[in-house]
């Protein structure tokens, strides 16, 4: 359930409040959770890319068709792992987008066309009373 917008406006007014009495906490607590998350995801696909390489090559040598496709299974559903983290990591230097106020404003600004369309309907149900 989304927040109203006055809960809204009193959620960032705490954010700032927080950034401006004590910066280094606040910068702490919106951290790189979600960057050391998604790093460590692709490390781990990157490392499960690899056992699959070494499924299929051993599958290969020993004329097991099945360990080979297994192998390359592996394979392909890490890589797809590790493209996805890839891109769900945030940038150096960037707010994730739980961050803070900034962060919020821009996820609000790229809302779904759906969350628009639910926000109207909600809204011209208000106004007629239901």
């Amino acid at each position: 359930m989304p927040l109203s917008e006055h809960e809204q406006r009193m959620l960032e007014q705490m954010e700032r409040a927080l950034y401006a009495e004590d910066p280094k906490f606040a910068t702490a607590l919106e951290g790189s959770g979600l960057r050391t998350y998604t790093r460590r995801r692709v490390y781990q696909a990157v490392a499960g890319f690899l056992v699959g390489i070494a499924l299929l090559m051993a599958g290969m040598v020993a004329k097991q068709v099945w360990l080979s496709v297994v192998g390359f299974l592996v394979m392909l559903g890490c890589a797809v792992l590790a493209v996805t983290g890839w891109r769900k990591a945030p940038k150096p230097g960037e707010q994730p987008a739980e961050g803070g106020p900034q962060a919020r404003r821009q996820g609000r600004q790229r809302r779904s066309m759906m969350d628009r369309i639910e926000q109207r309907w909600q809204r011209r149900r208000d106004e007629q009373g239901h």
